[in-house]
């Protein structure tokens, strides 16, 4: 109770900053993507999520992203990880920066969200509607042929909502395989989050404290063989690495 009373307060400044941070960034972005192009903008956008997993700090939260694996660079990389919080995003566009992360989101953040939006549209993201699976699949088919062709990477949270107790759910395939498809010479990087959850366990406000969020990169799969068991075993390998639910 006492830590949830002080979670408003804090809350409120969190909140604040991260706007602002947001709002700072917009014109940053414009710049850099439409005066000196797409190698600087990606910069811009590595460095204002490197501050808004900053402004977490306010909140007493922490991040922990644990990669001991050897990816490269010069082949193109699917992202897969279970989903928890809006929390998820920053620090996978940080920490896998040099291997350019697209996502798999969903059109309504194409606009209306500063810095956000701007980089789902021009950065090379797939902006799906939910409600036209003819577009969806063609979005993410189109990101999947980016990535092939620019050996780059796209994350996709095969769960399609997230978690809100941390407890994984079920993949659905679709996405996966399509995006498996047209980037054959991809590799398949799981990735399991823990603990992002619990910044929203109060719901949207106040915004939990003291998280101490972790990423487990987990051995990249090959697209090698049946396209379902390499999805089996890649969420296998997502949920192994989950451990922290349901413990409010």
């Amino acid at each position: 109770m006492v830590q949830k009373l002080l979670a408003y307060p804090l809350s409120i400044i969190y909140v604040f900053v991260f706007t602002l941070t947001l709002l700072i960034f917009h014109p940053i972005q414009w710049v850099c993507y439409n005066v000196f192009g797409y190698a600087i903008h990606g910069k811009s956008v590595a460095l204002m999520n490197l501050s808004l997993m900053r402004c977490s700090h306010l909140l007493g939260g922490t991040y922990a992203f644990n990669n001991n694996q050897n990816l490269p660079t010069d082949r193109p990389l699917i992202i897969v990880s279970n989903h928890q919080s809006m929390h998820d995003i920053s620090p996978i566009i940080w920490f896998m920066r040099k291997h350019h992360p697209k996502f798999v989101s969903k059109k309504e953040l194409g606009r209306g969200y500063p810095s956000v939006s701007y980089n789902l549209r021009v950065g090379g993201s797939a902006l799906i509607d939910r409600d036209d699976k003819k577009q969806s699949l063609q979005e993410i088919a189109k990101l999947g042929k980016y990535i092939e062709k620019h050996n780059r990477s796209a994350v996709i949270f095969p769960e399609g909502t997230r978690s809100r107790n941390g407890h994984p759910k079920p993949f659905k395939p679709t996405g996966i395989k399509l995006l498996m498809k047209n980037a054959p010479s991809a590799l398949i990087v799981p990735i399991s989050i823990n603990n992002s959850w619990k910044m929203l366990k109060y719901g949207k406000f106040p915004v939990g404290l003291l998280s101490h969020i972790t990423f487990d990169v987990q051995p990249a799969i090959a697209i090698e063989g049946d396209l379902d068991e390499i999805i089996a075993k890649a969420e296998a390998s997502v949920v192994s690495g989950v451990t922290s639910f349901n413990d409010r």
